[in-house]
Parts: structure tokens; sequence; C-alpha cells
């Protein structure tokens, strides 16, 4: 018998990929210079030359079957050890080898750091608008999802509400900053105060709230700033991060899990993920691709062009009249439609070929994501067409 659930979800289909999709088929019709997908959030630029050669370094000087084999369930020792020493060379927090558990990509560290902390009928709490993903990954672990109104213009986390939704049932925060879709970057106040809240309700209700952050573009800041790290503010952090954006690796599905020095749990968590990689069928992400970033960790792609292409887009919305906020970091733009109902607004759009993303996708309405994680000259090319698009709406 088939599973009613997921046959369900064929009807609620990503709008992302959905789009992504049709601007595959009409760039076949017209020329995929003549295309302007501003859709899904795929790294634009090569990786950097440290990992190609630590690629063929390794395939050319390691014995093949200890390469390819199998690493241990928590990970492989080299990775985990790296990735540590990067992180307290970076924030300054004592980390070490037991609180990194490598993942399939950030994705699979939220599936394994919210599996951890959480019971079925647990609640989990996030802020709008959010990463559409977060709903199956936490709906899948039996806790339920609940959603922090936003807080339009700016998008900085509504604390206000967050305080008043925080239950004794709530066992977990996931925040996402830098934001995606907003580019938002939470300030340091706001994780200051968050951290406040945590603490104090955690103390009233008798147990840590954990706090689960999710950071894949915490490599891409705009104006020379950096990005405060949440786990600096909060004991009891679980840190998701990807190689997808910083290394532009999305296709070698490389992340970990980083448990904070001092979080409850912390001599544990990690083997206990191991665990939960035995209910997902996950166990451990390529091991060549772990020992390669290993010696990548103090590099990135160069993700200046997208600050490039921010500030080409941000300029030009702001001229057309757009109310839109200017990001902090990653490649995404959050302007207000020209009307109240998004999805029409993006049918609009597409009379242009631009494709852009509603923002009720994101669990907020009357906004679009611009995903601009693509060549500059095309960013350029597509500036008159959304003149075009403005000009519709005069």
């Amino acid at each position: 018998m088939l599973n009613e659930t997921y046959r369900g979800m064929l009807a609620h289909k990503s709008v992302i990929r959905e789009t992504f999709m049709y601007g595959k088929q009409r760039a076949a019709q017209i020329g995929y210079e003549n295309v302007f997908d501003y859709s899904l959030g795929n790294p634009s630029v090569p990786c950097p030359e440290r990992f190609t050669a630590a690629m063929q370094e390794l395939l050319a000087q390691e014995d093949p079957v200890a390469l390819h084999g199998y690493c241990p369930s928590q990970g492989d020792p080299e990775f985990r050890t790296a990735v540590a020493a990067h992180l307290n060379r970076t924030f300054g927090l004592p980390y070490a080898q037991k609180d990194i558990f490598p993942t399939t990509g950030a994705a699979g560290a939220i599936a394994h750091a919210v599996r951890a902390v959480t019971r079925p009928g647990d609640e989990v709490l996030t802020f709008a608008p959010y990463f559409p993903e977060y709903g199956p990954y936490v709906e899948g672990t039996g806790a339920h999802l609940r959603v922090v109104p936003p807080q339009a213009p700016a998008f900085q986390p509504n604390l206000d509400a967050f305080e008043a939704m925080l239950t004794e049932k709530v066992t977990a925060v996931l925040i996402n900053t830098p934001n995606n879709p907003t580019g938002v970057v939470y300030s340091a106040e706001t994780l200051t105060r968050m951290a406040d809240i945590l603490t104090q309700k955690s103390r009233a209700f008798g147990h840590n709230i954990f706090l689960v952050s999710d950071e894949p573009y915490r490599d891409i800041a705009f104006d020379g700033k950096t990005v405060p790290y949440p786990a600096a503010f909060y004991p009891h952090t679980l840190t998701c991060f990807s190689y997808s954006k910083s290394l532009s690796l999305p296709g070698e599905r490389l992340g970990y899990v980083a448990v904070r020095p001092g979080c409850e749990g912390e001599d544990i968590l990690v083997d206990m993920m191991a665990q939960i990689s035995r209910f997902t069928g996950h166990n451990c992400p390529p091991s060549i691709i772990q020992r390669a970033v290993s010696r990548c960790l103090d590099v990135t792609s160069d993700l200046s062009v997208y600050e490039t292409n921010m500030n080409l887009l941000y300029n030009k919305l702001k001229a057309l009249g757009f109310e839109v906020e200017r990001p902090g970091g990653t490649f995404y733009l959050f302007p207000k439609a020209l009307e109240e109902d998004a999805n029409a607004f993006c049918r609009r759009a597409r009379e242009f070929d631009l494709l852009l993303v509603p923002s009720d996708t994101f669990g907020v309405t009357g906004y679009v994501r611009l995903a601009y994680c693509i060549d500059t000259e095309k960013v350029k090319r597509s500036l008159p067409a959304l003149e075009k698009l403005a000009a519709a709406y005069r």
C-alpha cells in the first residue's frame, strides 16, 4: 500500500523547483541568455582551486581502498578535528572533535539536530519568513513546527511574539542567519535578547530549550562586516553548517552539526546523531569529500560577486520605487511586490521572462524573493526587464 502522506505531498511541490524547471523549459524556447531566472539559490561561482587540488592529490596519492572505504559512523576524524580547530580560530570557543558531526549538507544537519533534541509531540519555533523545507524537516521527527509572525519591513525576529509563543511544549528554536529569503543578518542585540529569553524560559520550565542555528550563508556577508555567531550568545546551541555556499559545493552534500561546548548533552549528542542516522538511512557524507574539504577550511570561493550583483539589483529596485531592505548577506533580495498578491505579481513578471519566487512559499504574503546567484552580466541585462515590470504597474 502506498504511503498517503508522501502521496499527498505531490500536490504541494516546491514552488522554487517548479519555477526553476519552467526556466529550463523557457530557455530551450528562447535561449538561456534571455531568461532571467532568480528562482533557485544555486551558487554561480566555482569552487576554490585549493579544493580541486586537494581532490587531485587524494586521488593520486592515497590508497584507493582506504580513500573510498567506509568512515566511522561519527564521520571522518580528520575532518571533525579540522572543523573544530577552524571554529576555535574563528569564534574563540573550545570545540573538540567530539563536538562535530558531519552531515549531508545543512539539510542533513538540521534533520539530525532536531531529532536529537525533540520528542514526538514537542514544538519547534521558527521565525517567518523561513525556508519552506523546515516544515518537512521538523514534522518528519514527530514534532510540530510553529511559526512566529514576521516583523516587516526589517525582518529582524519578532521577539515580543516569540516570547509569548514560548511554552513548556517548546524544546527547540530553529533560526537562520543570514536569512533565506530576506538576506537579513541577526544583530548582536537581537541574539543577546533572544538568549536572555531562552535562558529565562528554560529556567521557568525546568528544561533547556535548544537553539538550532542554520548557517549555510555565514560566509556571504556584505560591507566588510562579520556575521554574529549565535552559539557565542547561548550555550545550548547546535550549529548547522554547509559547504554548498562558502565553497560552492552544493552537489557534494557536505555539512556538519557543531555542538557548542558547554551545551547540555555535549558528551553524547554526536554519538546520538550517529544512532539517528540508522533511522534516516544517512550514514556519513562521502569520505573523499570530507578529507578534501578538511584541507580548505580557511578559504572560500570568490563570494564578492554576490555583493556586486546585490548592489546592481538593490539600486535598480530602489530607483524603480520598490520597497526593499538592503540585505546584510546571502544572495537573496526580498522586495515588496507591486500588488498584494505576490503570486499574481510573479505571473506578471514571467511576461518579461523574470522568474521570481512569491513570499507565500516562505510563510509571509506580499513579497518576492530574488536569488541573484547568476552571472553579473545577466543581472545587468535583466534590469530593463525589471523596468518594464515596474512600468506595467504605473
